[in-house]
């Protein structure tokens, strides 16, 4: 990288394409600055330290780690992390430690993260846990708590938290992005987008005093959308201004096609081992 470019890579993601690259259910980016080497989400566990290997990704020069919100499959690197970071900032939403289920059929599952704050901290683990937007850097910041103002992104019902003994619907509060401002305009770093992405990039928006969202950058949570909230997302993204997609994890095959087709070649499938430089 030369002057003041930065380069996402990922580490986790769904599917893998290139050689020797292990794909795996989850999401992790590095985001290099130049100055600052920052992991968002950890991705489950083995793909993470196996992938950053291969890309010759020197894990222990991380120095902040931010949590996209609470669920295994963006959590589950982290104590094996921290063996390599040692003590390092971790950036989160308050709810990030709720204990999270998934309904089943014959039974429920836990998908919560999969370790206690405290053997975290005895780690070390240095946690930061706000609802409020927090500068990561001078120029990147979390987007805090999202609020929910569309009526065609809904949280899933069975998505369920334990409170009180009993399970409730997790609304996922934690639920959050990064924010890198990039001469005049914004790239927006998604983990799960649970919150919807209209809402997410609307909270953009209202937050910062960019001209526009240039481009976004991983799982928008489309998977199981059907055409009309597709349709609607799309038209959205182009009144944000967005010129750039490159999408992952739990986006599926349908709003893929949906981008590329709206984006052409500025549509990238972002898996494994892909390297976005800006």
């Amino acid at each position: 990288m030369g002057g003041n470019e930065m380069r996402i890579t990922t580490l986790v993601e769904d599917t893998a394409t290139k050689p020797k690259l292990l794909a795996e259910h989850g999401l992790s980016m590095l985001i290099e600055t130049g100055k600052d080497n920052i992991l968002f989400d950890t991705g489950q566990f083995l793909s993470l330290f196996y992938n950053a290997k291969v890309l010759k990704i020197d894990l222990s020069k991380v120095d902040r780690i931010v949590l996209s919100h609470g669920h295994y499959d963006h959590t589950g690197g982290l104590k094996k992390l921290l063996s390599k970071t040692g003590k390092v900032d971790i950036y989160a939403h308050p709810d990030v430690f709720a204990p999270k289920y998934a309904k089943g059929k014959e039974r429920d599952r836990y998908i919560g993260i999969p370790y206690k704050k405290e053997e975290l901290e005895s780690r070390g683990a240095v946690f930061h846990l706000s609802r409020e937007p927090t500068p990561i850097t001078d120029n990147i910041m979390t987007t805090g708590e999202i609020e929910r103002v569309t009526d065609f992104e809904p949280i899933s019902d069975d998505l369920c938290v334990m409170r009180d003994g009993q399970l409730q619907k997790d609304d996922l509060l934690d639920d959050q992005a990064l924010i890198i401002k990039n001469n005049n305009s914004a790239v927006v770093v998604l983990g799960c987008t649970h919150a919807g992405l209209v809402n997410t990039l609307q909270h953009i928006c209202e937050l910062t005093e960019e001209a526009d969202i240039s481009m976004i950058i991983g799982g928008t949570h489309l998977l199981h959308a059907d055409k009309c909230r597709i349709k609607r997302t799309m038209d959205a993204l182009f009144g944000f201004g967005v010129k750039k997609v490159a999408t992952s994890h739990c986006t599926g095959t349908r709003a893929s096609a949906t981008f590329l087709d709206a984006f052409g070649c500025n549509f990238i499938e972002n898996h494994v081992g892909t390297q976005i430089t800006f």
